[in-house]
């Protein structure tokens, strides 16, 4: 760069993106003192650094833990008649998730073979048992949720100030951005301030970066990498093992090599700020070797994306470091299909559409004209940056989040027909939601639910849901969970000899802090204004579950609202509202005249069923968009009535959103 060309001072932000010459034209941006000491610059900072950490086979390292079963040891971990996880050692034998148990013991014979927890009627908690069954027993995650939450925990305690968001249950995102903005500044003090005379005072840019060792950081992946067979994560089945980091010896080795490649490109102050992520992010894992026995495997970039994708580069039990300088060789070979959100039905089109499989043969694709957007829409810029390494989305921290609900669920294997059977799976739903209440209760002794739902439908056609406040007790029970349940089954499905129950769901729905002194409904009601109060009117019907296929009704919603001026005898007009959280709009209830104590019990009674049923209308719906089914109705084996009226057509989706249909 002449010293009168003018200064890139950060990334393309929402500009249009460059033309197909001009890919990875943002990889080394001017990094200014204004950038060095701004605290607010977000996705757009050039010295943001992003990890994603992995687990290595973590359902399998749970096991592996649990039965202390020593490292070498091939272990696969089952459910039903399904592998769900596979160790490294067992991968060696040419075993994946996709085999049959029977397959797998073909290719080792000695496979130390784990069935998952199950949950079975009778017991309190989930267990490991001999005679597991499918029309019996329901599968417990639990264990490994728990495993899941300690690692969190651990890296929040090893890397504080860190930004961490958990994406899964075996992996997180870590931005570093800050704490390795601050020890910058402490390793390099000439950096706080901007010196004096300097000619653009805060945005001259920084000073010439002291070189780096990478020895004992990790796999630093090349700029100009050797052929492709070595550099991806080999299929399933056939692991690249690797140590997390290599010997001395080797590492210079290794250095030596990548210099006889061309490797020995300029460093950056991003380099700094990556080598310093890679420092804390070693000794987080470290810790959770040592302390928990999990491996895992992490890789650290300037993005979300790049991160996951270097984070395969060699596993299990490393990390790899992915410099600005490498993105493009290290993105051009890649098959794009094999890309998060590029596979499937939007990546099957691309490759029909312009006849490529690589990242380097979309990069000749251009964005306007006969480009990607006049075939696949606006949106199709996301794809077109993607490709060229470059994500914005944020690394937020869920984990502060109170969880407001818990759903047990269980898709049966063979249909409920009489009403006398949905008892037993009513009961072991309820085990598993005692357990995971009585976790959460042991972080956060005051949580408790409002709600108590129960949801059934027949194949994917229809459902239908019930739901009752749940009582406060001092212990948390399978028994009490159960005959909540069993009440709510009943009004559900009565004594129907026509049943064909597909699936049952129990759910706690309103988990949150106990208020003190919080006893009945009222706690949750407000007062309306005086101008509310109006004349006797006629009542209007109260929202029907049966009717939860036809929402948008006036019918459809009710509210809370607390009555007013009930401390005399003399007969006044009350008026009870609320504005529904759901919603965010007001209903009302029907005025009435109050003339006594009795008078006040009705209207309490009819708000608080109100309350109910509307809340039962949100979740219902809520989990029919869960599982993308179709309206809720009746789950009789009686077909629906059609409607009279024409729906109105849903809109049409362009570009590339109909690629994520479901």
């Amino acid at each position: 760069m002449t010293p009168n060309s003018p200064l890139k001072l950060v990334w393309k932000g929402k500009d249009k993106p460059s033309n197909p010459e001009d890919d990875f034209d943002d990889l080394n941006p001017v990094i200014t003192y204004r950038h060095m000491l701004s605290n607010n610059l977000g996705v757009r900072d050039p010295l943001r650094v992003i990890a994603l950490c992995d687990s290595d086979a973590f359902y399998a390292a749970c096991e592996m833990n649990r039965l202390r079963v020593d490292k070498d040891v091939p272990l696969v971990v089952l459910q039903w008649d399904m592998l769900i996880a596979v160790n490294y050692p067992a991968r060696k034998y040419g075993i994946s998730r996709m085999d049959k148990k029977k397959d797998a013991l073909k290719r080792c014979p000695h496979l130390k073979v784990v069935h998952v927890a199950t949950y079975k009627e009778g017991e309190k908690e989930p267990g490991y048992w001999d005679d597991v069954d499918t029309n019996t027993h329901k599968v417990s995650l639990d264990y490994y949720r728990r495993e899941s939450m300690k690692i969190a925990a651990m890296f929040k305690e090893e890397v504080p100030g860190c930004e961490i968001e958990k994406a899964s249950i075996d992996e997180a995102f870590f931005d570093f951005t800050k704490p390795v903005r601050e020890i910058m500044l402490h390793r390099y003090p000439h950096l706080s301030k901007t010196p004096p005379g300097a000619p653009l005072g805060a945005d001259t840019p920084l000073p010439p970066p002291p070189n780096i060792s990478w020895n004992g950081l990790g796999n630093l992946i090349p700029v100009n990498p050797p052929p492709p067979a070595s550099e991806d994560e080999p299929p399933d089945g056939q692991p690249n093992i690797t140590t997390t980091s290599l010997p001395p010896e080797d590492e210079e080795v290794e250095l030596a090599s990548n210099k006889s490649r061309g490797d020995d490109t300029p460093t950056t102050w991003h380099d700094v700020a990556l080598s310093i992520a890679a420092e804390l992010m070693g000794k987080a894992r470290l810790a959770v070797k040592t302390k928990l026995g999990y491996t895992t495997s992490a890789g650290i970039a300037r993005n979300k994306f790049l991160a996951k994708l270097t984070a395969s580069y060699k596993k299990p039990d490393s990390q790899s470091i992915l410099r600005n300088t490498a993105i493009p060789n290290y993105l051009r070979p890649k098959e794009f299909q094999k890309l998060r959100f590029l596979g499937g039905k939007l990546g099957s089109a691309l490759a029909k559409e312009f006849d490529v499989s690589t990242v380097g043969d979309l990069l000749t694709i251009s964005l306007e004209s006969d480009g990607m957007q006049s075939k696949f829409g606006e949106n199709s810029v996301w794809v077109y940056e993607i490709l060229r390494g470059i994500d914005r989305s944020e690394v937020k921290d869920k984990g502060s989040a109170l969880t407001k609900s818990m759903l047990a669920s269980k898709n049966l294997p063979k249909p409920i027909t009489k009403a006398s059977e949905g008892k037993h799976w009513i009961r072991v739903l309820a085990a598993e939601l005692a357990l995971r209440l009585k976790d959460a209760r042991e972080m956060s002794p005051n949580l408790w639910p409002k709600t108590i739902v129960l949801h059934a439908r027949k194949g994917y056609d229809a459902g239908r849901s019930k739901q009752a406040p749940f009582p406060f007790t001092r212990e948390v029970t399978v028994d009490t969970i159960a005959s909540a349940g069993d009440k709510l089954w009943k009004e559900l499905v009565g004594n129907s000899m026509t049943l064909n129950v597909s699936s049952v769901q129990l759910a706690f729905t309103g988990i949150d802090v106990a208020e003190a002194g919080q006893k009945s409904i009222e706690g949750f009601l407000k007062p309306v204004s005086s101008s509310s109060v109006k004349e006797t009117r006629e009542p209007r019907d109260i929202f029907d579950i049966d009717q939860v296929a036809q929402p948008g009704s006036a019918t459809n919603a009710v509210g809370d609202g607390s009555p007013q001026n009930l401390g005399n005898d003399k007969s006044q007009v009350v008026s009870l509202s609320y504005v529904c959280a759901r919603c965010g709009k007001t209903f009302e209830l029907p005025t009435v005249h109050h003339t006594g104590a009795g008078d006040y019990q009705d209207i309490h009674d009819q708000l608080t069923r109100a309350k109910l049923e509307h809340d039962d209308f949100h979740f219902a719906r809520d989990l029919a968009n869960e599982g993308s089914h179709r309206p809720l109705s009746s789950i009789s084996s009686k077909p629906t009535p059609k409607s009279s009226k024409k729906r109105k057509a849903s809109p049409a989706t362009r570009g590339i959103e109909k690629f994520f249909r479901k």
